[in-house]
C-alpha cells in the first residue's frame, strides 16, 4: 500500500498549496490513499463544511485532526454534510466512541488509522493515556488483516519518540503532528515501524507556525493578547511523507520525506 500523508493544513493558504502541488504528488509517487491532518483548516482553527470540502475537492481521501479541530463548533454535523472520512483524537472525551479510528480500503488494500492526543503540556482536560489507549485499540484488532497506522498529535517530543518504541512491531506507522516544524528524525525503527516526531505544516512560510510572524513578535514583546491572523498568500512550505506499508504485517517498507515550497 502507497501513502501520501500531509501534516497540518493551516488556513487557507494551506489548502490552495494542497490543491496545487497534489497532483504533481500524484503523478510521481502513484499513492492508493492520500490522507492529511485537518485541525487547523479553517482560518488556522478548526474546519467547516466548506474548508474540508474544498481539500476533498483537490483529492485528499481521508482526515485526522488534533486538540483544536472543535473550535469552529460541532465535527459530527461537517462530517456528516461532508460525507468525509475524518477522525478526531480517540482519547478526547469530546470524540464518540468510535470517532477516533477509520478503516479504510483502496482496491485489495486495508488501513486502519488511528488519531490520539499527547497529554504533555497539551492543557486539555479529560485526555487518556494515549500508550494505554492505543493497547486497547490494538487489542479490540487484534484480527485487523492490514496496515495500521498512527497520528499522534502530541506537543513534547519525548512522549512521541516514546510512543513511537512502545509500539514498534505493533503499528505500520507513527507520524507526529501538532507543532508545525517538521522534524529530521524519518526513520523505520528496528521491528519495521515507521516513525517521524513531526510533520510540520502545510502553511505560510513567512509565518510563526502559520500566524503572521508580526502578531507573535508583538505578543512576545508586550506580553498582552492577539487576535491571530494567518496570511493567505505568498510562500507556503508543504510538509508531507510517503509512505511504503506491506499488506500483511505491521512494517513499512518505505519512508520518504517530502519538503516542498509552492507560491500562492
Amino acid at each position: 500500500m502507497k501513502l501520501l500523508f500531509f501534516g497540518d493544513v493551516v488556513g487557507s493558504a494551506g489548502r490552495a498549496a494542497v490543491k496545487k502541488i497534489l497532483p504533481r504528488l500524484k503523478e510521481q509517487y502513484q499513492p492508493d490513499l492520500v490522507l492529511a491532518n485537518v485541525e487547523n483548516l479553517a482560518h488556522g482553527k478548526g474546519l467547516t463544511a466548506k474548508t474540508l470540502k474544498e481539500v476533498m475537492e483537490a483529492g485528499v481521501d481521508a482526515f485526522t485532526s488534533g486538540n483544536h479541530v472543535w473550535k469552529k463548533g460541532e465535527v459530527e454535523q461537517v462530517v456528516a454534510e461532508c460525507q468525509a472520512s475524518l477522525i478526531t483524537p480517540a482519547n478526547d472525551p469530546r470524540t464518540p466512541v468510535g470517532r477516533g479510528l477509520m478503516e479504510l480500503k483502496a482496491g485489495n488494500h486495508r488501513l486502519l488509522v488511528v488519531n490520539l492526543l499527547g497529554r504533555v503540556f497539551m492543557n486539555e482536560e479529560g485526555l487518556t493515556c494515549p500508550f494505554l489507549g492505543m493497547d486497547e485499540i490494538l487489542d479490540k484488532f487484534h484480527n485487523f488483516e492490514g496496515p495500521v497506522i498512527l497520528d499522534f498529535h502530541a506537543e513534547a517530543t519525548s512522549e512521541k519518540v516514546a510512543l513511537g518504541w512502545y509500539l514498534d512491531g505493533r503499528v505500520s506507522a507513527v507520524i507526529g503532528t501538532h507543532t508545525h516544524i517538521p522534524t529530521s528524525d524519518y526513520r523505520i525503527l528496528p521491528q519495521g515501524t515507521a516513525y517521524v516526531t513531526d510533520l510540520g505544516m502545510v502553511g505560510p512560510a513567512d509565518s510563526v507556525l502559520g500566524v503572521k510572524k508580526e502578531l507573535i513578535i508583538e505578543k512576545f514583546l508586550t506580553d498582552g493578547p492577539i487576535v491571530f491572523d494567518y496570511a493567505e498568500s505568498g510562500e507556503v512550505e508543504v510538509n508531507a511523507l510517503y509512505l511504503e506499508l506491506e499488506d500483511n504485517s505491521r512494517r513499512a517498507g518505505m519512508l520518504e520525506k517530502i519538503s516542498q515550497k509552492v507560491s500562492i
